[in-house]
């Protein structure tokens, strides 16, 4: 009588929720340990400060101690004040000189140093970029000494040249060198300091566009007969399309929140007239130097809402979800 060999029992797979079961009870918040220093600092420093804004814009302040629940009569105060709209109309004058001669600046100067056929692009790059480098302070410093009244460099330059123009053409008069930049040309001034030093921080952006132009396509335009220009606005403008958008509402975002360039220039107030008064600067100058974080808070509620105003006017004209 013959004895069955027994057949060789089968492996045993590995149970995928034994080390579950190994762990124990602890192992469900790992994660959450992991991403609870984030969340806490969130709602510390994020959700907390903004959602107690919303409070103290409805209160009024004589002080950081004292507060009374005013209402929407901070936001009334505010839109009725007209340095506060002086602050507005100051603050949107930078910000269209902003958009649309700053930023063309910097597209034309992205498109030079874009050509192969320039010499130490590198270089060139670099010298247009640094001035976003230095500190802020250091740029207000550098220009208030420019635009002085009798030694800046401005108007000794501008008195040189007109003097010289003079010479062929004497109807043109010849530049005052005792003329007050700080105090008649105010938000000229500190267009003409934020254009220096933004100009090329902003061809930086168009540059990496421009890298991502296709060659093919350009090509091929030129090959169908399209001139320089023609290639210009119907292959390389739709390919740094998004780019742009974005750059446009950088700058518009920097530009609603504008307070250390002229405040460093001008001082408290935006100098004579409040002739370079910008909106952060008004909010400031009522909430800390004044004490009234009531009414400062509803500034900064009304900003906000400009804010995003902008940005979503913005994406729906692009018509893109993903700017």
């Amino acid at each position: 009588m013959s004895t069955a060999t027994p057949s060789p029992e089968p492996a045993m797979l590995p149970d995928p929720n034994s080390k579950r079961r190994r762990g124990g009870r602890y192992s469900w918040w790992a994660p959450y340990v992991f991403i609870g220093p984030f969340v806490i600092l969130f709602l510390v420093f994020t959700v907390y400060p903004l959602l107690y804004s919303v409070i103290m814009a409805m209160q009024y302040n004589d002080g950081p101690k004292s507060a009374a629940f005013v209402g929407l009569t901070n936001f009334k105060r505010v839109l009725s004040d007209p340095v506060f709209w002086r602050a507005m109309k100051n603050t949107f004058l930078f910000a269209a000189a902003s958009i649309f001669i700053k930023l063309p600046c910097s597209l034309g100067l992205a498109l030079l140093l874009n050509r192969e056929d320039i010499r130490a692009r590198g270089f060139w790059r670099l010298i247009f970029f640094s001035p976003v480098l230095v500190g802020l302070a250091f740029v207000a410093v550098l220009f208030s000494l420019i635009f002085e009244k009798n030694t800046g460099l401005l108007n000794v330059m501008l008195e040189s040249g007109t003097q010289w123009l003079n010479g062929y053409l004497p109807f043109i008069g010849v530049w005052d060198i005792e003329f007050p930049w700080l105090q008649e040309w105010v938000l000229t001034a500190i267009i003409i300091a934020s254009f220096w030093m933004y100009v090329g921080f902003n061809m930086v952006y168009f540059l990496a566009a421009l890298q991502s132009v296709s060659k093919e396509l350009l090509e091929a335009a030129e090959v169908d007969g399209a001139g320089p220009w023609h290639r210009f606005l119907n292959v390389t403008v739709p390919a740094i399309l998004p780019v742009g958008m974005f750059v446009v509402l950088l700058s518009f975002l920097g530009s609603m929140q504008l307070f250390e360039l002229p405040y460093l220039l001008l001082g408290p107030g935006g100098g004579p007239q409040g002739r370079g008064l910008t909106v952060v600067m008004y909010l400031y100058e009522n909430g800390f130097n004044a004490g009234n974080l009531g009414y400062a808070s509803a500034v900064g509620w009304i900003l906000a809402v400009i804010l995003f105003g902008f940005a979503m006017v913005q994406k729906f004209l692009a018509g893109k979800d993903d700017i």
